[in-house]
């Protein structure tokens, strides 16, 4: 209790993606690349033994932790640590471990391997809210609500209309992470300066061999495409790119918690409440939106870090400088645990998030009457009245009316005071059928089927083994 402890870690990633960016993971990731290179340079023809590999598998996890930390005090190095304590179990492989290799071999590697397995959990989470937001988007198609421009209620949209501009987010943020996927290369086995320089010794001047051994490494790690060319690291875009990526998906979430919060506040729809939760200290009949809340705390310091990995990308220098190195250590994996944390949330919120339909309707009462003015304008037209004198009453009844609710705190009798006045000529008797709710929301149930049918169901068609998530919160 007496060293600082982050919080990503205590209080909210998930246990596979803290894992994913462990030292443990890290690692076992360095010495399985070590061990694919000498199998790889020893099927090429180089004078490595079948007992050398051996003894390499034997021990790959077999890492002394605390050696490793001693020899880098002494070296000054991680990389170089790393091969002495991985020496000292497997001695008789220890001149062949790391053969021709530079430290961006096992360490770019190996990040490359993270982003993408980070990845692929975030999408695992991303393909589960995009699920809820769907079945939640067609549950209340119909459902009318307010609809606000500047927050001031404008026309009728429904509940689940409003839950597509979610998804709508989500689907540009999966299409970017699936291009992101499929378009990622390995480093591979580039040498100090990108030249592979070390290998045209070993295997004397082969260029065949250097590249057999950097398309088969890459294919053993789930690599398809593998860096044509590279300075010592892989180029720093890579993580410019997957932060941004991160970015926008922490941008999606925000946006879903402003909305969710703004509607908590007018109890239309609340977040889950559990029965001991607590929402303040102070006022106990409060319900606070705490989920929603730590979405936006998370998300914001997300969007933060993409500034971080664009400034380190714009400023390497050459083949490579280590002003990288630092940064990176912190930026990448935080920006996943936070957005893993981040997805986690919302799902959970999903699973338990509560609609009050009696609620959304008196607000929608309140506010119908103003809106339906301009139907009344028409149909008075239509019985023969002129379109400006019917505009003048409407409007004289209108700031009546807004005055009865702004100042005297009283209810909307707007179309109370319209079918008392005789001067009026429409049918008033339709009007009041008129004013059914929805009459107002336009297409907003069939633009949602249809964004669902055609948009968002094939994305959890093609990612339907993904579908299904425990969303327990630490905290």
């Amino acid at each position: 209790m007496n060293s600082y402890k982050n919080p990503l870690e205590e209080r909210y990633s998930s246990e596979e993606m803290l894992f994913n960016f462990s030292h443990n993971n890290k690692f076992r990731t360095w010495r399985q690349l070590w061990i694919a290179l000498a199998e790889i340079e020893k099927d090429l023809g180089l004078e490595i033994t079948d007992e050398q590999i051996a003894e390499l598998k034997a021990n790959a996890e077999n890492i002394d932790y605390d050696k490793a930390a001693e020899y880098e005090k002494k070296f000054r190095h991680d990389v170089m640590a790393h091969v002495h304590t991985y020496g000292d179990v497997a001695p008789s492989a220890k001149g062949i471990i790391h053969l021709g290799a530079t430290s961006a071999f096992v360490g770019d590697n190996t990040d490359l391997i993270q982003i993408r397995d980070g990845l692929l959990i975030v999408k695992k989470k991303l393909v589960n809210v995009i699920k809820s937001l769907a079945d939640f988007a067609i549950q209340y198609k119909d459902l009318p609500t307010l609809g606000f421009t500047h927050f001031q209620p404008a026309q009728l949209t429904t509940v689940g209309k409003r839950a597509t501009l979610w998804l709508q987010s989500l689907v540009l943020d999966i299409e970017e992470l699936d291009f992101f996927l499929e378009t990622l290369r390995f480093r591979g086995v580039k040498g100090t300066t990108g030249t592979a320089a070390s290998f045209l010794e070993l295997f004397n001047g082969d260029y065949s061999k250097v590249k057999h051994l950097d398309k088969e490494l890459s294919k053993r790690f789930g690599f398809e495409k593998v860096f044509g060319v590279s300075g010592q690291t892989y180029d720093r875009k890579i993580d410019a790119k997957v932060v941004a990526l991160l970015g926008n998906i922490a941008q999606s979430a925000h946006k879903f918690t402003n909305d969710l919060r703004l509607l908590q506040n007018l109890k239309e729809i609340e977040e889950p409440f559990e029965k001991n939760q607590i929402g303040s200290s102070a006022m106990a009949y409060k319900r606070n939106p705490m989920r929603s809340e730590r979405i936006g705390a998370l998300a914001k310091y997300v969007m933060s870090l993409t500034t971080s990995s664009a400034m380190v990308a714009s400023t390497q220098w050459f083949e490579r400088t280590l002003d990288d190195s630092a940064n990176k250590r912190l930026t990448i994996p935080q920006a996943f645990l936070a957005v893993d944390a981040i997805l986690l949330i919302w799902n959970n919120i999903m699973n338990g998030i509560v609609v009050y339909p009696n609620r959304i309707n008196k607000h929608i009462e309140e506010e119908l009457p103003f809106m339906a003015t301009e139907y009344i304008i028409m149909e008075e037209v239509k019985a023969g009245g002129d379109r400006q004198e019917i505009h003048e009453v409407i409007r004289v009844h209108s700031m009546e009316a807004s005055k009865q609710v702004k100042v005297e705190g009283k209810e909307n009798d707007l179309i109370e005071r319209i079918l008392n006045d005789d001067s009026l000529k429409l049918d008033k008797s339709k009007l009041k059928e008129v004013l059914d709710p929805k009459n107002f929301i336009g297409f907003a149930p069939i633009q949602t089927e249809e964004f669902i049918k055609n948009e968002v169901q094939p994305i959890l068609d093609q990612n339907k083994d993904l579908i299904g998530l425990e969303a327990d919160l630490k905290v």
